[in-house]
């Protein structure tokens, strides 16, 4: 009996023990999708403050749910999609009284950004649901009295008179590749973040809207097939380096009567990056930017005449950055966020020219979240709390006052509701998955609404590793990294190293918060005897202006010194073995990995590049030209850093992978690396993936790229 107790409890044990220890599989990750923990980013708050939405998922399709702020608890249900037979829910907004909703359903994508979808108003209050158009439009947007909607329809600008149905066609001489009213080319979609190109007034009798003619940019094409027997041409227009961008003007249209004017400047800017209202509702400002984006103007505009003036202008000795931070108060002032003085740090702007610095010190304000000019505070994030960590803080505009409001170090995101009176704040840091929680705006903590405990527990059976950070001292700069070893570390043996880099300009992939899909699959590798690491090098953001801003004009020259000396800091230590190290990037890393097997053969065994830039003359002019200069200034920062030109320097394995669909990185860089590399005659890895874009995504993709790289680095590595 006693045999057979004992047995029994020793099975129990080993089987406990087997439960905590499974391994995690590429299905896991790519097929199944087990590491997705709860997430509250989508919620939406109404516009009287009190209440937020979201959309929720039954049997019968989807609801959007109303809730109160104050407690959290649920209020109602608002629309049922089951109830009107539509598709799905793609996304919706509220007129500013809260009455109606625009609701977007069967939408498709056009660009990173841009969508196209079938519009419909709901009315809350009668349930009753009217289709704006019978074609897929873009940026439907509710006027301030909710009366009408604006959108864009064949590159021009529409007005629906919601009362009587009337339809305004704003322009008429939008023409694909052509003409682009009231939204933008591909090329300030993708760089600046701007996609609807259109703004009503607050009184809502004027709309501000962007004209782009592109009609002398050159164009770009690329073969899909789709499993057909020829294949169809994407044509569109995309400024590479050097090369010319569309013509843009600013239009004021008065609908009452039916009138446009353009803007005039004085001086001759190439970008308008940012339009948008003051709280006159006779005042719009405009930023106008030179073409090396070094020089930025401030504009205000009479929209009553057209006539305006610059408020004032910022200038920087490489460039300055575009944000949406811009905020104006009721009255004459504004808010404003600026580099100029070595970090990114908050302004007080007055209509009349006068400034005050909100913030200072040697850290970085890292989002602007909100105004509440009743109360007279602000709200932002900042590094305060170190350069991966990302901390709430409220500065109260009237005495000076600054309060810490997020009460754990990690990284806090949060959203507020309108009328700032409360925020719903996502918390977690490199091994705590996110914990969501209300609070009022003082901090108050009043309610947690998900803490994630069920997904917490099923990764209690998984054998993950703790995420480390550390610091690497080189002789050129301090390097933020992390590091994550194989569950069963032994510091007595010998490690294969494999390095993930992205190294952008202005980006941060070693932070303290908890990763993605990538993470796992790094703790995937892990478990496979890998220790994996990443190094945020020169260039990247956190740190100042002057940390970001030193590769200018060298793109790939200061990031690939880095993670070279990175490599060799890895390759000294006991436990990890020097002649196994390897290297994976995508995109902007993609190049970095490219250089790091190249130009640092004797340190890489391996290097994965998934959609690489491997010449920044194959770019788009608003990113490069921002960081590089045009190629007839710059050509030796152009070519002397590009991967192509030390492809015979290569002596490890190397594996390309790009898609053919890529509008981004076009497949042209991973061709033209191809080339040099055959003609170097250096043997490869190379795969492409049909009709794929940037993302490489869509089925069975996913799986089958990180089993392609996976078995790759398990091969070589």
């Amino acid at each position: 009996m006693k045999k057979t107790t004992i047995a029994l409890i020793l099975s129990l044990i080993s089987l406990s023990l087997f439960s905590q220890s499974k391994d995690i599989t590429l299905e896991d990750i790519w097929q199944d999708y087990n590491f997705y923990p709860k997430n509250f980013r989508a919620l939406k708050s109404m516009n009287n403050g009190d209440f937020y939405t979201k959309i929720k998922r039954s049997d019968e399709g989807q609801e959007i749910i109303k809730y109160q702020f104050k407690n959290g608890k649920e209020v109602t249900t608002l629309f049922k999609s089951s109830d009107f037979n539509v598709k799905n829910i793609n996304n919706y907004s509220f007129s500013d009284d809260d009455k109606l909703m625009l609701i977007s359903t069967e939408t498709e994508s056009i660009y990173r950004y841009s969508k196209r979808a079938i519009y419909y108003v709901f009315n809350i209050h009668n349930n009753k649901l009217k289709q704006i158009s019978e074609n897929k439009i873009r940026y439907a947007t509710f006027s301030p009295d909710g009366s009408k909607v604006a959108y864009v329809f064949g590159n021009n600008l529409f007005i629906k008179n919601l009362k009587n149905g009337q339809e305004t066609q704003v322009t008429s001489d939008g023409k694909k590749n052509h003409i682009i009213n009231g939204a933008s080319d591909w090329v300030y979609e993708e760089e600046f973040k701007l996609v609807k190109g259109f703004s009503w007034s607050a009184d809502g009798k004027k709309i501000a809207y962007y004209k782009f003619d592109e009609s002398h940019v050159k164009e770009f094409s690329m073969d899909k097939f789709n499993g057909g027997l020829y294949p169809t041409q994407e044509v569109f227009k995309y400024p590479k380096a050097g090369e010319d961008n569309s013509t843009v003007n600013i239009y004021l249209y008065n609908i009452k009567e039916d009138t446009k004017t353009l803007i005039y400047t004085e001086n001759d800017y190439e970008y308008f990056p940012r339009i948008k209202w003051t709280s006159d509702p006779n005042i719009l400002s405009i930023i106008g930017l030179n073409r090396y984006q070094n020089k930025l103007d401030f504009i205000l505009v009479d929209a009553k005449d057209g006539t305006n003036k610059i408020l004032f202008s910022e200038e920087d000795k490489y460039y300055i950055n575009i944000n949406d931070n811009l905020s104006f108060l009721p009255s004459n002032y504004f808010i404003w966020t600026s580099e100029k003085n070595g970090y990114n740090h908050i302004y007080l702007k007055g209509l009349d020219g006068s400034e005050e610095q909100l913030t200072k010190g040697s850290w970085e304000v890292t989002s602007f979240d909100g105004l509440d000019s009743d109360n007279m505070q602000i709200f932002y994030r900042s590094t305060e709390e170190g350069s991966i960590n990302r901390t709430l803080y409220m500065l109260d505009l009237e005495t000076g006052e600054r309060e810490k409001l997020s009460n754990r170090v990690g990284t806090n995101s949060v959203k507020f509701s309108k009328g700032l009176k409360y925020y719903i704040n996502s918390y977690s840091n490199a091994n705590t998955s996110p914990i969501y929680s209300l609070h009022n705006s003082d901090g108050t903590v009043i309610k947690v609404i998900e803490n994630n405990e069920v997904f917490n527990t099923k990764m209690k059976d998984y054998n993950l590793s703790e995420k480390e950070f550390i610091t690497i001292y080189t002789d050129n700069a301090d390097l933020n990294a992390w590091v994550i070893k194989p569950p069963n570390f032994d510091k007595t043996k010998k490690y294969p190293l494999f390095m993930f880099v992205y190294g952008g300009p202005g980006s941060q992939q070693v932070l303290n918060n908890y990763g993605g899909n990538n993470f796992f699959w790094y703790q995937m590798l892990a478990q496979k005897g890998y220790i994996v690491a990443c190094v945020d090098n020169r260039g990247t953001g956190g740190k100042g202006s002057e940390f970001k801003k030193m590769t200018y004009k060298e793109l790939g020259k200061y990031e690939t010194i880095d993670q070279i000396d990175a490599a060799k800091y890895f390759g000294s230590l006991d436990y990890i073995d020097s002649k196994r190290i390897g290297i994976q990037g995508w995109s902007y890393g993609g190049q970095l990995s490219s250089l790091a097997i190249t130009k640092g053969a004797d340190f890489f065994k391996l290097a994965i590049a998934v959609a690489p830039v491997t010449n920044w003359r194959y770019y788009d002019n608003i990113y490069t030209e921002r960081y590089m200069r045009t190629p007839k200034e710059n050509p030796n920062g152009y070519d002397d850093n590009s991967p192509i030109y030390h492809v015979d320097k290569l002596k490890g394995k190397y594996l390309l992978v790009h898609g053919s669909a890529d509008d981004n990185v076009h497949v042209q860089n991973t061709y033209e690396m191809t080339s040099a590399l055959v003609k170097s005659n250096k043997q490869f890895d190379l795969f492409i993936y049909p009709d794929k874009n940037h993302g490489i995504y869509g089925g069975n993709t996913r799986l089958h790229l990180y089993k392609k790289m996976t078995d790759f680095i398990k091969s070589n590595l």
